[in-house]
C-alpha cells in the first residue's frame, strides 16, 4: 500500500529532522558542500588522525557540540598544531566540553594545514579561508544551532589562535565577492579567547573595533608568551576591554590544564568563565 503524505507534514517532517540532525553533538559539518573552493576534487580525500593528532584536512569542516542548557553564546575553536597538525582532542573536543558545561554551544575547526607535507595550502589564503567560512556558516544558521549570532566568539590555542587573529582585526569582516548566501555573513568574532597564541598576524596596532580579548599562556612559554603581552599593550591604547592572565611557570601547551602540573593551571578556565559572567556574556 502506497501512503502519500500531505505535502505540508512531509515538510514538517524535514525541518525536524534537519533540526534534530543539527542538534546532535558530535555533528561533523563541512564548510562548502562540494568541497573547498578550487580543491573540490580533494572532497572525498580521507583524513587521518592518531593519538592526539588529525592531519591531510582537505575538505574543512566544523564539528558542533551543543549544550544540555545552552545560553545563546556560541565559540569557534580552533585546536593549534604548528599547522602541520591538528591537536583535535585536547585543543579542541576538551574545549567544547567545558564550554558545554556553562551553556555555550562549540564549534571545532579542523583547518587546513599550511606546514604540512606537501602542503597545497597558504596560511594567509586557505586557513583564513576556512576560519571566515566557519564564522559565516555559523552565523547563517543561528537560528538552526539556538544562538545569538552578536554573541559568537573565536578561540584559538597556539597555531589556532594564528588562525584567529586572521578573523580578528578585520571590522565588517565581509566576503566582497560572496559565493553563496552563506558568504554574505560576517566572519568578524564578537570576541576572542587565546590561550598561548603564535606570533603570527598580530596586527603593530590595535584599532577601536577589535574585539574584546581574554588573553592567557605561561611567562616561561619561549614560544607563546611575547604574543599576548604584545596584544596587551596594543589594546590598552584602545578601548576595547582586555583581560590577560600571565603565569609564572606551565611551559607550552598545557590545553584546557588536563596536562598542567601547577594548579593555577589546571584552574585557569574557571578565569575564562569568570570573565564572561564579569562582563554580562551569559545574559545578553
Amino acid at each position: 500500500m502506497i501512503i502519500k503524505l500531505n505535502p505540508y507534514i512531509y515538510f514538517y517532517i524535514v525541518l525536524f529532522s534537519t533540526t534534530l540532525f543539527a542538534q546532535q553533538s558530535g555533528t561533523k559539518i563541512p564548510l562548502w558542500e562540494k568541497g573547498a573552493p578550487g580543491f573540490e576534487h580533494l572532497k572525498d580525500e580521507p583524513e587521518q588522525a592518531q593519538d592526539w593528532w588529525v592531519r591531510n584536512v582537505h575538505n574543512p569542516s566544523i564539528t558542533a557540540f551543543f549544550p544540555e542548557k545552552p545560553n545563546g553564546m556560541a565559540v569557534l575553536i580552533c585546536p593549534g598544531g604548528g599547522h602541520e597538525n591538528l591537536v583535535f582532542n585536547s585543543e579542541g573536543k576538551d574545549a567544547a566540553v567545558y564550554l558545554n558545561s556553562i551553556g555555550i554551544t562549540a564549534f571545532v575547526l579542523k583547518y587546513r594545514l599550511a606546514r604540512g607535507k606537501d602542503s597545497l595550502y597558504k596560511l594567509e589564503t586557505h586557513v583564513k579561508q576556512d576560519a571566515e567560512r566557519a564564522m559565516r556558516l555559523i552565523r547563517s544558521k543561528a537560528a538552526d544551532f539556538n544562538i545569538d549570532p552578536n554573541r559568537l566568539g573565536a578561540m584559538g590555542f597556539s597555531a589556532g589562535g594564528e588562525v584567529v587573529a586572521l578573523i580578528a582585526y578585520q571590522a565588517k569582516n565581509v566576503s566582497q565577492n560572496p559565493s553563496d548566501a552563506i558568504d554574505k555573513h560576517d566572519a568578524q568574532p564578537n570576541f576572542q579567547i587565546l590561550i598561548y597564541p603564535g606570533p603570527l598576524f598580530i596586527p603593530k596596532e590595535i584599532k577601536n573595533d577589535a574585539p574584546p580579548a581574554f588573553l592567557l599562556a605561561a611567562n616561561d612559554d619561549m614560544c607563546c608568551a611575547a604574543p599576548i603581552v604584545e596584544l596587551l599593550n596594543g589594546y590598552r591604547k584602545t578601548n576595547v576591554p582586555v583581560e590577560v592572565h600571565l603565569y609564572s611557570k606551565g611551559g607550552h601547551a598545557f590545553n584546557t590544564g588536563k596536562r598542567a602540573k601547577t594548579n593555577a593551571l589546571r584552574t585557569w578556565p574557571q578565569r575564562l568563565a569568570d570573565w564572561f559572567e564579569d562582563n554580562n556574556y551569559f545574559s545578553k
